[in-house]
C-alpha cells in the first residue's frame, strides 16, 4: 500500500535553498545541535563512522566532532537512503525528518544501515509547535473567508513516534520532548524567521492562492490579542521531539520473560493483593 504524500518535497528543497540564499535563521538548529552533543556525551563509547542525515547546516557535525572518528554530511532523499546494511555506527539528524512522507520506511532504512549496537539520535519538530500561529490562522480565516485551509504542516505525535521506533526494529527506543518559547516583536517577525528557516507551507494540499490582506490583518490582531506578553512582544512555541534507538545487539539489556519474577509486587509494596472482580473493603 503506497504511503500518503503529505509534503511537496521538491518545494521544500526549493524553500531551503532560498533560505540559505537570503541568510538562514539558525538559532533553533544551533540549540538542537548543542543538545545532540550533550546527549551523546552521556553515552560511554565513541563512534567510528557517523552520518549527519539531512541537517542543512554544519552545526551538528561541529558539535559532535570530538565524539566520532569520521562524520559525513548526507543530503539525500530521506525516503531512499544510500547506505549499505550494517555500515554505520551512528546516525544523527536535526529538524529534517518531520517532512518525510514515509517516516516508517525511513526509520527502517536507518536501522538497517546501523551496525549492531549502532545508535540513532534525531530531533524533529513536534506536534505542538507553532500552536499560537495555527490558532490565529484558523480563527482569522474562519472569520474573514468563512473556512479554514491547511496553512501549517501537521507534525508527529510523541507516542506515535515511539511506536514507529519499535515497529522499525530499534532496541531500547526512547522518545522525549523539549519546548522552546521564542518571543518576537510581532507575528510578521515570526513569519520572516520561518521563511529564513525554509519552513514555509510545503503541504501538497496547500492553498495555491495568496493570503488575503484582510485575513493577514485579522491574523495579526488575533495573535497580538491572545498571545502577547505585557510588553507587547508575542510568543511562539517550538516543540522539539527527540528519538533514539539502538540497532539490536546481544550485549544490550533484555526484558525479562513474563512470569520470571521472583517476588510478588504486593509483597514489595507491603500491601494486600486483591484479585480481579474483588472490591477492597472500606
Amino acid at each position: 500500500m503506497p504511503h500518503p504524500v503529505i509534503f511537496d518535497r521538491r518545494l521544500l528543497r526549493a524553500r531551503l535553498a532560498r533560505a540559505a540564499a537570503i541568510g538562514p535563521a539558525t538559532f533553533l538548529l544551533d540549540s538542537v545541535a548543542d543538545d545532540i552533543a550533550e546527549r551523546l556525551s552521556a553515552v560511554l563509547r565513541t563512534f567510528d563512522t557517523a552520518v549527519d542525515l539531512g541537517t542543512p547546516t554544519g552545526a551538528v557535525r561541529r558539535a559532535i566532532a570530538e565524539r566520532v572518528g569520521t562524520v559525513a554530511a548526507v543530503v539525500a532523499d530521506e525516503e531512499a537512503l544510500p547506505f549499505r546494511d550494517a555500515s554505520l555506527d551512528l546516525v544523527v539528524s536535526a529538524l529534517t525528518l518531520q517532512h518525510v512522507n514515509d517516516l516508517p520506511g525511513t526509520l527502517i532504512q536507518i536501522r538497517r544501515a546501523l551496525k549492531p549496537d549502532g545508535l540513532f539520535l534525531a530531533a524533529m519538530v513536534g506536534g505542538e509547535s507553532l500552536a499560537e500561529l495555527r490558532a490565529a490562522f484558523a480563527e482569522a480565516e474562519a472569520e474573514v473567508e468563512g473556512g479554514v485551509s491547511p496553512r501549517v504542516a501537521p507534525f508527529a505525535d510523541l507516542r506515535d513516534l515511539g511506536a514507529l521506533l519499535q515497529r522499525a526494529g530499534f532496541a531500547l527506543p526512547v522518545t522525549d520532548v523539549d519546548r522552546i518559547t521564542v518571543r518576537y516583536a510581532s507575528p510578521l517577525a515570526l513569519m520572516h524567521d520561518l521563511r529564513r528557516m525554509g519552513a514555509g507551507n510545503a503541504l501538497t494540499e496547500r492553498r495555491r492562492t495568496p493570503l488575503r490582506r484582510a485575513t493577514l490583518r485579522r491574523l495579526l490582531e488575533i495573535y497580538a490579542e491572545r498571545f502577547a506578553d505585557p510588553d507587547g512582544r508575542i510568543r511562539a512555541t517550538f516543540e522539539i521531539v527527540w528519538l533514539s534507538g539502538w540497532a539490536p545487539h546481544h550485549s544490550q539489556q533484555q526484558p525479562q520473560p513474563p512470569g520470571s519474577a521472583k517476588t510478588r509486587l504486593a509483597d514489595a509494596l507491603r500491601t494486600q493483593e486483591i484479585s480481579a472482580g474483588e472490591k477492597a473493603g472500606r
